[in-house]
């Protein structure tokens, strides 16, 4: 893709309410949306992860969601080739493409780039690992916020795989992950992007987010999580260890009861929220920000001026 091309971003925190953005302006104009979420991409995952429905996709056709097994690496770099491929691909069809998602570090590879890195050691991540497994992957991260709590702070608690890897970098080369990131960050955006990134007030959002747990129970949250682990994929794997599967396997495991499960999901998918906003402010402009009620008169005067429509309805 040409570093010109013009290429339209809808992101905000979970809950905000983008996807139901993208669907509304997908009646008007001819878009293809890109699903920028790291879970979407898991196969047999659909109601937690908040997969768009058949209608849904008929009125947007998605990209990048069911392309790989919930045991298989997808990782931001896998995610920044595919992207790219896709948006090629819609181009040429004559449609619109929009990136429409919350994962920050994905929108952050396919925009930027992905900075270099220290190598692995195969020896230090064993020992973490082995730790992680003896002593559980919230002792990493507590481990993580005291040797570099500004990479603590955008890592979950239970985020085990980012934690080894941000521990990795300090016992490797003796720096904080979080200053080898910020020195090793890209200035300069690769596409010419136009970001809106949807931002309710605080309240709304958690509403919104209580909600959206509340519906996910009751449109088979538990079946499925039932589902996938008798399609053998594990509790220890790192997409099973999702806000929602975490918590509702150990309901099934009848440690906790389902009120509980339900409860523990909606605080955590909040501090997830919280973590989103405070990585979305730290990496995008402030004019980049919007209330949803604001959203779809900047989005489409963004897709008017970048994607003038012409006779046939198809950008020009």
């Amino acid at each position: 893709m040409d570093r010109k091309t013009p290429l339209i971003v809808i992101t905000g925190p979970t809950g905000s309410g983008k996807t139901a953005i993208a669907l509304e302006l997908a009646r008007t104009y001819p878009l293809e949306a890109v699903s920028a979420d790291s879970m979407q991409v898991y196969r047999h995952m659909d109601i937690a992860t908040a997969k768009p429905s058949k209608a849904e996709l008929s009125i947007l056709p998605h990209h990048l969601i069911d392309v790989a097994e919930p045991d298989e690496e997808f990782n931001a770099g896998m995610f920044a080739r595919r992207a790219r491929d896709a948006i090629h691909d819609i181009l040429s069809r004559g449609k619109i493409p929009v990136i429409v998602g919350g994962t920050v570090l994905y929108i952050k590879a396919l925009l930027y780039g992905l900075a270099s890195a220290p190598p692995r050691s195969n020896r230090i991540r064993a020992g973490l690992t082995a730790l992680a497994h003896e002593k559980g992957s919230s002792f990493l991260w507590k481990i993580l916020n005291r040797l570099d709590p500004d990479a603590a702070r955008n890592i979950g608690v239970n985020d085990r795989v980012r934690s080894i890897r941000a521990l990795e970098i300090v016992f490797l080369t003796g720096r904080k992950a979080s200053a080898f990131h910020r020195e090793h960050a890209f200035a300069e955006i690769r596409y010419g992007a136009r970001i809106v990134c949807v931002m309710p007030d605080r309240a709304r959002l958690y509403e919104n987010i209580d909600t959206r747990v509340l519906r996910m129970v009751e449109k088979g949250l538990v079946e499925e999580t039932r589902r996938l682990l008798d399609l053998g994929f594990g509790s220890a794997l790192r997409s099973m260890q999702t806000l929602a599967y975490r918590h509702v396997i150990r309901h099934l495991e009848s440690q906790i009861g389902l009120d509980e499960a339900v409860s523990l999901i909606q605080r955590d998918t909040r501090r997830y929220a919280k973590r989103q906003i405070i990585w979305m402010r730290s990496n995008y402009g402030p004019g980049s920000f919007c209330a949803p009620e604001n959203a779809m008169t900047i989005l489409s005067g963004l897709l008017r001026t970048c994607f003038p429509i012409g006779p046939a309805g198809q950008p020009v």
